[in-house]
């Protein structure tokens, strides 16, 4: 008998005060037990949501991906391609996590921090050479395609294409980076664009040149939905991010 019971009190017999110690340590060792299976379990379902831009998914984050998946396989990453107004949207909505590309403003609600710095180039038809650097006035005389005026990226190579006279170049227009230099490869003119886009450029028959006089440099920024907690994978995704992006960008 470990309990004795009256009316009025309850209290443990002789053989229950012996008793107790052990019964104390047995619950406090499967409260650790099942407190460490609770974390682990956490870890395991840890899921990272990843919002970029079309180029930005195919070419540079495949190789970013692999080396935090070696480092990290406890967290799962999911990856949405988008254009970057539906990446804002997601994070802003709690769809994603983190959003990626080049965003020239601060959304409202978000908060935005550069992660890693490209710039511009010339890319034209030719066999693949190593990377080279040609001076902007190099495009005076080329036929020139691009993105839509109203793109954030076209805005910025236009106010330099201004200064060499081709402001209001007539130019063909295609809405993704993918297209233009597929459509360079066939012929169908030159065109400015990131560094971050050599991956793709490596896999047609284009050659690349930095643009000097002046290098224009653009932020690569990660945005997230300001007050939102940075979990450790977020962290650890980031850095790898930015330890890997140098190399891809030359």
């Amino acid at each position: 008998l470990l309990i004795d019971r009256t009316t009025r009190v309850v209290s443990l017999t002789p053989a229950g005060r012996r008793l107790l110690p052990v019964v104390e340590r047995m619950v406090t060792d499967l409260d650790d037990v099942a407190a460490e299976l609770g974390a682990e379990g956490d870890a395991a379902r840890q899921t990272l949501r990843i919002a970029a831009t079309p180029l930005v998914s195919s070419n540079l984050l495949p190789q970013v991906f692999a080396s935090f998946r070696l480092a990290h396989p406890q967290v799962s990453l999911r990856l949405f391609d988008a254009d970057l107004r539906d990446v804002e949207a997601m994070v802003a909505a709690g769809e994603a996590d983190v959003g990626l590309g080049f965003f020239f403003k601060a959304a409202p609600g978000l908060a935005r921090e550069p992660v890693g710095r490209f710039h511009l180039m010339r890319v034209e038809a030719g066999e693949p050479q190593a990377v080279g650097t040609a001076p902007w006035s190099a495009l005076r005389g080329a036929e020139l395609v691009g993105l839509p005026p109203g793109n954030p990226i076209q805005k910025v190579i236009d106010q330099h294409l201004a200064a060499i006279g081709r402001a209001d170049a007539q130019r063909t227009v295609f809405n993704f980076f993918g297209t233009l230099i597929s459509m360079v490869e066939a012929g169908f003119g030159t065109a400015v664009m990131p560094t971050f886009a050599l991956a793709a450029c490596r896999r047609h028959r284009v050659r690349t040149d930095v643009l000097i006089k002046p290098k224009v440099g653009l932020d690569f920024y990660r945005i997230t939905k300001r007050g939102a907690y940075e979990t450790e994978a977020m962290q650890a995704f980031v850095a790898t991010l930015e330890k890997a992006l140098p190399e891809l960008s030359r």
